[in-house]
């Protein structure tokens, strides 16, 4: 069976193995054992989160048997014997919801296969076509990629390494894929339904499918490659169609700017997090400033709307005397309801309005006609964000 590895997936998952342990090994003594206790917190966590997943799958879907979708379940139990499995993994089929897609996971040493109701529909005029998403399951169970990865996480992230070891362990699935199919063709056709969906699939002319892999040599499709957990779907059908063709290359400048690109594209690479809180991190070095600034905006429109009242009477006072008035004069408060302090230039009838974040100025000028008009200003503390952008 050593004929299903896919060659890359032995020196990669060697080398990763390998450089998980020394990094794994210097975070335990560089930590003095801290990195552990890191770890323990780090398995409930997925304890909880996978007994989550389990308790779904088992709550939900519909567990095969011989006597529940024994259609299915022959061809699963037929795949698990061509792939020399001692011990069934438990099998489901679940709603997928229009997505064309399975999955294998595992839980407290237990396998399972899921395989979502529109895969199966969708093969349902394939014979192989199952068989093909089965096989690709169990190849994950079989080469033990659900268990292995714990050891490597802490350098999945590497760039180029990481994401070429997931693409690997894919092409290796592939080929356990083809292997329980009759036919090469009839896998390819199995596995271009991703692409082609779950009827078009029937029609699909393999050998154009197959010519467009040529286009994944270009610059962009090959660095988007290099940086994905999965091969396009061109090539893994061109891998499982014709094994020993030569593969179009990739472009060599693509390989300098993917080198620079920590890979995050799957969960198990484990920097998925440390991208979710660099971008948590960014949005906050934004928002909260911004938000900041938002609520003292909302404070200052909402003196500028409490004071109008006070504006209005220094205009009038103003036109019918031609003096600027006083607080007093107007019968104005000097104080307003959230304890903000007001006070008046008397050179130029400029109000102050003192408060808590900074000084709000309303400053007066005439019309052509004579009237006076107030523009919103920013005083001593304020920015020009933070005030209204009119007075009326």
């Amino acid at each position: 069976m050593n004929e299903l590895v896919y060659p890359r997936e032995r020196f990669l998952g060697t080398l990763t193995l390998i450089l998980g342990i020394l990094v794994w090994g210097g975070l335990v003594i560089g930590t003095f054992g801290v990195a552990l206790i890191a770890l323990l917190v780090g398995f409930v966590v997925y304890l909880f989160a996978q007994s989550a997943l389990i308790a779904y799958i088992k709550g939900n879907g519909i567990e095969l048997s011989e006597n529940q979708f024994p259609d299915i379940y022959a061809q699963f139990t037929y795949c698990c014997d061509l792939l020399k499995f001692n011990e069934y993994p438990k099998a489901y089929v679940l709603n997928g919801n229009g997505s064309l897609n399975a999955f294998a996971t595992r839980f407290l040493g237990a396998h399972f296969v899921v395989l979502f109701s529109d895969v199966v529909d969708a093969m349902a005029a394939h014979d192989d076509g199952v068989k093909f998403y089965i096989g690709h399951e169990l190849g994950h169970i079989r080469m033990k990629h659900l268990s292995g990865l714990m050891l490597r996480w802490p350098v999945l992230w590497l760039p180029l390494i990481g994401a070429a070891y997931s693409r690997a362990r894919e092409t290796t699935c592939d080929r356990h894929g083809l292997a329980c199919c009759k036919t090469p063709q009839g896998a390819g056709r199995a596995l271009a339904a991703l692409s082609a969906g779950a009827e078009r699939w029937k029609n699909i002319d393999i050998p154009a499918y197959l010519r467009q892999n040529q286009q994944t040599s270009s610059f962009w499709m090959s660095f988007h490659e290099l940086i994905s957990g999965y091969p396009w779907v061109t090539k893994r059908v061109a891998r499982v169609v014709s094994p020993e063709a030569k593969e179009p290359p990739r472009n060599a400048f693509a390989y300098l700017f993917a080198a620079f690109l920590p890979y995050s594209g799957r969960m198990g690479s484990g920097f998925g997090l440390v991208i979710l809180i660099y971008i948590v991190v960014s949005i906050s070095a934004v928002a909260i400033p911004q938000f900041s600034s938002y609520q003292v905006k909302a404070h200052t429109t909402s003196v500028m709307h409490e004071t109008q009242s006070v504006r209005d009477a220094m205009a009038a006072y103003y036109s019918a005397t031609e003096e600027i008035p006083t607080l007093e004069d107007i019968a104005a408060p000097e104080v307003l309801s959230d304890g903000s302090s007001l006070a008046v230039d008397s050179s130029n009838m400029t109000l102050t309005v003192s408060l808590e974040e900074g000084d709000l100025l309303f400053v007066p000028s005439k019309d052509d006609e004579g009237h006076i008009l107030w523009e919103c200003a920013p005083g001593e503390g304020l920015l020009p964000n933070q005030v209204p952008a009119y007075c009326p």
